[in-house]
């Protein structure tokens, strides 16, 4: 007899990722033999830099297989306060960095700490849809906050009198931001954390994507305050991603709390690639990956007129991350339908707007220029061949 499957009711809220399903029909089609242009995940077609890898290589020749401490390996935490010292002038003690499984693991522990059931988060639309789905996952309300072109796509000052109640506990934003590339300015981010404080609630800030910046040099909210979270990644700029590792930067008085929940939700991040991550900070390493940004950021600038001239609009120019969000309303009324028909005739894979929010998501579609200049210019003479015939 087949018991019915009961599931909690959270799992009502949790949304999966659409273009994970995407990708999967894609995979599929490209096993019966058709070419698949793929712009569609946001992931770094480079490997990982070769001194990351043997790195990691001499990590499992020489043994170190064991549990680090749940906050991490202290020689990486080091590296990154010392990343920090280098990059922004920031100091940052050590003790405040742990060492988590991706910067999804930091997220986790952050809102853990910070939100009860009731809770209100507030959060951009469109965003990444992990934010909100962990939201749901503690009890708590992910507010989304409407963001446009007019504002970079990203929740500002202005907004935050018009969305903030006697519930509202965190505000979550993200520079540079996945879907659209672009960042929070310096007055905007200082202005926001100090309102946010004044008003007794805390602010986690996404800088996963820092370092793959193009058009202004970065800098981290952590130059405005010491009692704000910071989430970060060697996935995006360092080139990590299936190696599973991130950190969060916390204010010194949640550092045990901290502790206590990774040590019972996954006792250590995965000890080789914290070793290999060290290496992640030579200048070796950092010379390919300042190479790499500038491939990026070509690939940006080719990929930018051509889908302009395609008839997609792109309300601001993206200064980060490796995304185009283009508007697609004067080709279509439906951006997961084009999505889907794209793939199916003519192999290009991307990303409807119905995976980052409910903000008129039919309207946009993310094009991920993560795969060389080659690939972008069929993938868009496809597309061109796929619009005409329409």
């Amino acid at each position: 007899m087949t018991k019915d499957c009961r599931h909690a009711k959270h799992m009502d809220k949790i949304q999966p990722f659409w273009v994970m399903q995407l990708l999967a029909e894609a995979r599929k089609l490209e096993a019966e033999g058709q070419s698949i242009i793929h712009m569609e995940v946001g992931e770094p077609d480079f490997s990982t830099p070769q001194p990351v890898i043997d790195a990691g290589i001499e990590a499992l020749l020489q043994g170190r297989t064991h549990y680090t401490p749940a906050v991490g390996d202290r020689a990486l935490r080091h590296e990154i306060s010392q990343y920090y010292l280098r990059q922004f002038n920031i100091e940052i003690p050590v003790d405040r960095i742990l060492i988590t499984p991706g910067a999804s693991g930091a997220l986790q522990l952050a809102l853990s700490v910070l939100i009860d059931p009731g809770d209100e988060v507030l959060l951009a639309d469109p965003g990444y849809p992990c934010n909100r789905n962990f939201v749901h996952l503690l009890g708590g309300h992910p507010i989304s906050v409407n963001v446009s072109g007019e504002t970079d796509f990203q929740i500002n000052p202005q907004h935050l009198p018009e969305v903030w109640s006697e519930a509202t506990r965190v505000l979550l934003l993200a520079s540079p931001s996945n879907p659209t590339g672009t960042l929070i300015g310096r007055e905007d981010m200082q202005a926001m954390i100090e309102y946010s404080e004044s008003h007794q609630a805390h602010v986690i800030v996404d800088e996963i994507y820092q370092g793959l910046t193009y058009d202004r040099k970065s800098f981290s909210a952590l130059e405005y305050s010491d009692n704000i979270f910071v989430i970060n990644s060697f996935s995006k700029y360092f080139g990590m991603t299936g190696w599973r590792l991130g950190w969060v930067v916390a204010p010194a008085c949640y550092v045990d709390d901290l502790d206590t929940l990774a040590q019972n939700l996954f006792l250590a991040a995965s000890t080789p690639a914290q070793y290999a991550a060290i290496s992640a900070f030579t200048p070796a390493t950092i010379e390919i990956l300042e190479q790499r940004r500038e491939v990026y950021q070509q690939r940006r600038d080719y990929m930018l007129p051509e889908l302009q001239s395609l008839g997609f609009k792109v309300p601001c120019v993206p200064e980060g991350a490796f995304y185009i969000y283009a508007d697609c309303s004067a080709l279509t009324a439906d951006s997961y339908q084009f999505c889907l028909q794209a793939l199916h005739q003519v192999g290009v894979a991307m990303t409807p707007g119905l995976d980052f929010g409910e903000n008129y998501p039919e309207r946009y579609i993310r094009f991920a220029y993560t795969t060389d200049i080659a690939n972008i210019k069929e993938g868009l003479e496809r597309l061109r061949a796929f619009i005409r015939a329409d």
